[in-house]
């Protein structure tokens, strides 16, 4: 079973998944994020997936973030159509910064850099990334 990882977003959402063995976490898409809800119970039709990682933006002092209501919406919405699927939030904290970065370490060119909908899905990974660690 996969582990699935949401970096939902105002306009975007980024979507990333892992394995069956759940050991890599890799890119799978970036959504209009008013699709998510569709988009996911097509992928749950499809995919085994053991749980859901929805990032959780904070502060630097700890505090919810401007898109934290935008993302608490999302997840009662997600609740409602799931109630089944196991839910875990994590600090997403500097995930946008760091998919950047991986994006400049992977030589992408500026233009390639300035693709939001794929920052969205490298940030998703990342916090996916950081759960698997943590997990183990």
């Amino acid at each position: 079973m996969r582990i699935l990882a949401i970096d939902y977003g105002i306009k975007r959402t980024g979507i990333a998944v892992t394995d069956e063995m759940q050991m890599i976490a890799f890119g799978l898409t970036t959504i209009p994020s008013e699709t998510a809800i569709a988009f996911l119970k097509d992928y749950f039709s499809k995919e085994k997936v053991a749980c859901v990682i929805v990032g959780e933006p904070k502060q630097m002092d700890g505090t919810p973030s401007q898109s934290a209501e935008i993302i608490n919406a999302f997840v009662v919405k997600f609740k409602e159509a799931f109630p089944e699927m196991p839910l875990e939030r994590v600090d997403e904290r500097f995930t946008s910064k760091m998919a950047f970065q991986t994006m400049i370490d992977s030589g992408l060119n500026k233009k390639q850099r300035q693709n939001k909908a794929l920052v969205d899905e490298i940030a998703a990974t990342i916090i996916l990334q950081d759960y698997l660690r943590y997990k183990k």
